[in-house]
């Protein structure tokens, strides 16, 4: 069990704190000065620390307590520190935890307040030190992903595309389909390419094509060929896509734009490597690998008409799903630091950059900051220099005031006051002081 510190030169104030907290199931340990304090830190095992603010009898400022808090923050900056002030040493207090003290408390303290503020320091200790550890084990999954394949130039951070890229390395040299879904500009094109070149066919030719880019009287003779004279303007043979892709992979973007002729003549190729090209009777053969991807609701094209069903199983034998940029905010800072390539954002721009809800993607992402990267009048790129929409998002947090009635409702719809301070966008300690000011309980 980890060890409350207390640091108090009163051994009264120490033995009433160590009887309160070991009474309710917490194990405690003392320090009577600063130094020794700090020497019980460097030993370990400490969750959480209770210090008072002076230690000589002629200081009454705060000033040895303040000393000793930039003490432990220097060598323990994740350590909660609980502050024991009397009025005299408010000012200095308040100090320390806009400054990162976890919360201040007057003498004499009320045990009920300091047992429910050391309760859920320490829950939100365990939790932050959860997520620490799952932090440094996805950046150990990132690290072994970029050492033992080829990520093509994927950058990334958050879980969810850890779990995508694990998935896409999988099934990579499994010799079938695999359709990519997900919103335009989010990065589908990058994944088929992670895929191609982790397969088994990663030497042979890698061919994209955007279905949606081309008109339809020309899709099929784009993808299967043509014969010269099979229409009009056309003077020599077109070989097509398939046959460019044979002995390698191709990408097949916007698939749900295909037409219901060019996906009677897919499905055929998928099902026996056979095709014609436009204008000709002599069946040709090939071995492609076929990557597709849509940002398409495929099952409702199907139910309306627009795409065949046994294509889509043909498909969809796996199916990635790539999330839309505003789902893996973690990745929004590595991205633009990537397409700024040396050039600094202010610290507006990047919350500006994390708050907006990049209906683009990835792609609105990029344009966004090129453009500032040719037009901004410093190294340093501005929110100005951004040029995004005028938007609540940008604008600064005015200050949030809940009333007692929110505040009891999201503290009753929370397994702790940590979880509810966080859904109302306050600190744990300014939580306290409302639930304080509205006389609200909550064990």
């Amino acid at each position: 069990m980890d060890t409350i510190l207390i640091i108090d030169d009163n051994s009264a104030v120490r033995d009433a704190l160590s009887l309160l907290l070991n009474v309710n199931g917490f194990q405690t340990d003392v320090a009577a000065t600063p130094t020794a304090g700090v020497k019980r830190l460097a030993q370990g095992d400490i969750a959480l620390v209770i210090q008072d603010m002076n230690f000589s009898r002629d200081q009454t400022d705060g000033s040895e307590g303040k000393q000793l808090f930039y003490a432990i923050r220097q060598d323990f900056p994740d350590l909660p520190v609980i502050l024991l002030t009397a009025w005299a040493e408010l000012e200095t207090a308040v100090e320390l935890v806009k400054a990162g003290a976890a919360d201040y408390l007057g003498k004499p303290w009320d045990d009920a307040k300091l047992l429910a503020t050391v309760n859920n320091l320490l829950e939100l200790a365990e939790l932050s030190g959860q997520q620490r550890q799952q932090q440094r084990e996805l950046s150990e999954r990132r690290q072994h992903t970029a050492q033992k394949y080829n990520v093509a130039g994927l950058i990334y951070q958050a879980e969810v595309m850890q779990r995508l890229v694990e998935t896409a390395l999988q099934v990579a040299r499994a010799d079938v389909p695999i359709l990519i879904t997900g919103p335009n500009g989010a990065g589908k094109e990058k994944i088929a390419e992670l895929i191609q070149q982790n397969s088994a066919v990663k030497t042979g030719p890698f061919i994209r094509v955007n279905a949606g880019a081309l008109p339809a009287d020309l899709m099929e003779a784009e993808l299967f060929g043509a014969e010269s004279g099979a229409y009009t303007g056309l003077n020599k043979t077109r070989i097509g896509r398939f046959e460019a892709a044979d002995g390698g992979t191709l990408f097949l973007d916007e698939i749900g734009n295909l037409s219901l002729s060019g996906q009677m003549k897919l499905l055929r190729v998928l099902q026996t490597g056979e095709f014609e090209r436009l204008g000709s009777s002599q069946t040709r053969h090939c071995q492609v690998r076929l990557i597709s991807a849509t940002n398409t609701d495929l099952p409702q094209a199907i139910r309306a008409g627009a795409f065949r069903e046994d294509l889509f199983y043909r498909l969809n034998v796996i199916e990635l799903q790539l999330p839309a940029l505003h789902q893996r905010r973690e990745d929004i800072l590595p991205l633009a630091r990537h397409f700024l390539a040396g050039r600094e954002l202010s610290l507006e721009a990047v919350r500006a950059l994390e708050s907006y809800d990049w209906p683009g993607n990835v792609r609105e992402l990029q344009n966004i900051l090129t453009r500032a990267s040719l037009l901004a009048p410093s190294n340093i790129i501005g929110v100005a220099d951004l040029g995004l929409p005028a938007a609540p998002q940008l604008a600064p947090r005015p200050a949030f005031e809940p009333d007692a009635e929110q505040i009891q409702t999201t503290l009753a719809n929370t397994s702790s006051v940590a979880e509810a301070a966080r859904q109302l966008g306050l600190s744990r300690q300014a939580l306290y002081r409302r639930m304080d000011k509205y006389g609200i309980n909550h064990s």
